[in-house]
């Protein structure tokens, strides 16, 4: 099943499975904003990351000396959600810690998810909830929305793309060993000027910047048209931006991200993962960001 968002410029489709963003369809002349998730390239269209973002050493984590085998980015986008509450331009959607998940994840949570359209935007807020009654809770989320750059014209493609950053400045690139992370080792990523897309730009995999939790949009635009997508995320610490190499797609994934992969010196024991989040018993943790399609 599948919730439906509309107003007078946009309809939203996100699935009840994995509380996945499948479509944002603009109603007057019906251009897919979101990517459609060929098999052959990249299967999915924007999944929720949760409890992981990204890739743990040897796909597994320790909590209290124990091993749990966890595969990237956890479990959430592969779960199905339940409809809490929904209106023409809004709906919530729920995931509950089970004894199933307590087996691979050793925690309670509520995990909800809010998706509001207004306008040509829409928002996205993650809610995450510690039910425990004495219990911390450890977790990472992250979104990793793709994005079509072939909007209205077959012809566009990476070549004919380019990428905006604001505010336009030097971020901190964290380096990948993919799939692990070199925070130790810092790059520098130039966005003072329009960045180029190509393939080519993804051959070491995601670029992911150091946010530092300030304020930051990210614009997808071409040099054919004037459609395309911006992302603005105001507290999150890492976004990551990617598009599968050496496979080739149209779209480019914008992904805000609480939390990042294991550093390639880790040790796995998750009290001390970088980027984790932390909720005392009865804490709810609640952030968000807001996709412009034009």
């Amino acid at each position: 099943m599948a919730a439906v968002l509309k107003n007078k410029f946009l309809t939203v489709t996100i699935d009840e499975l994995g509380a996945e963003l499948t479509s944002v369809k603009s109603n007057d002349d019906q251009i897919e904003y979101v990517w459609q998730a060929d098999p052959q390239i990249w299967g999915r269209h924007a999944p929720v990351l949760f409890p992981f973002v990204g890739r743990l050493k040897d796909d597994q984590f320790k909590v209290n000396g124990m091993r749990y085998p966890m595969g990237q980015h956890g479990f959430a986008r592969d779960m199905r959600f339940t409809v809490i509450s929904a209106s023409d331009e809004q709906v919530v959607m729920e995931l509950k810690s089970t004894a199933e998940t307590r087996e691979k994840f050793p925690f309670d949570f509520d995990l909800r998810l809010h998706f509001e359209l207004h306008d040509h935007e829409l928002t996205e807020r993650y809610e995450v909830h510690n039910p425990a009654e004495k219990d911390g809770l450890w977790f990472a989320i992250g979104g990793h929305p793709g994005f079509n750059l072939n909007l209205g014209d077959p012809r566009i493609g990476m070549a004919e793309s380019q990428m905006r950053i604001a505010p336009k400045k030097v971020f901190n690139q964290i380096p990948l060993q993919a799939p692990y992370t070199d925070p130790k080792h810092l790059q520098d990523l130039d966005a003072t000027q329009p960045i180029a897309l190509s393939h080519e730009l993804f051959a070491e995999d995601a670029l992911i910047l150091d946010l530092q939790r300030k304020s930051t949009t990210v614009m997808l635009e071409n040099s054919v048209n004037d459609h395309g997508v911006a992302l603005t995320v105001e507290d999150a610490p890492y976004l990551g931006i990617w598009s599968p190499y050496p496979a080739e797609g149209d779209f480019v994934c914008l992904e805000p991200w609480w939390g990042i992969a294991d550093t390639v010196d880790f040790n796995g024991e998750l009290s001390e993962k970088l980027g984790m989040n932390q909720l005392a018993a009865g804490e709810t943790f609640n952030q968000s960001f807001t996709i412009s399609f034009f």
